[in-house]
């Protein structure tokens, strides 16, 4: 079964457009790897939580920033298809 990614974000911060963007980007790179993007918001004020399932692979909490997009997609790869090449989104 494919994988969800979900984004809980604060709708009270105004990361609704950060949200929906971010998950344009999952859709458009990962449209054959995942069954969808789910936008959740959050109760609880300043959360913006990316998971792959169950697995967290970015809290704006704990980093202390939002994730760029090119290090998102990375994150997403490695759990959803790890031999996928992202071409210039790609480490060095």
């Amino acid at each position: 079964m494919k994988p969800v990614i979900s984004i809980a974000y604060c709708p009270k911060c105004g990361w609704m457009l950060r949200a929906a963007y971010m998950a344009q980007e999952m859709l458009t790179t990962f449209t054959d790897d995942v069954k969808g993007v789910l936008l959740e918001p959050s109760e609880t004020s300043g959360t913006y939580l990316i998971r792959v399932n169950d697995q967290v692979i970015f809290d704006r909490r704990q980093e202390g920033r939002f994730p760029e997009i090119k290090e998102l997609k990375q994150l997403v790869r490695d759990q959803v298809n790890p031999a996928k090449s992202l071409g210039h989104s790609d480490k060095k």
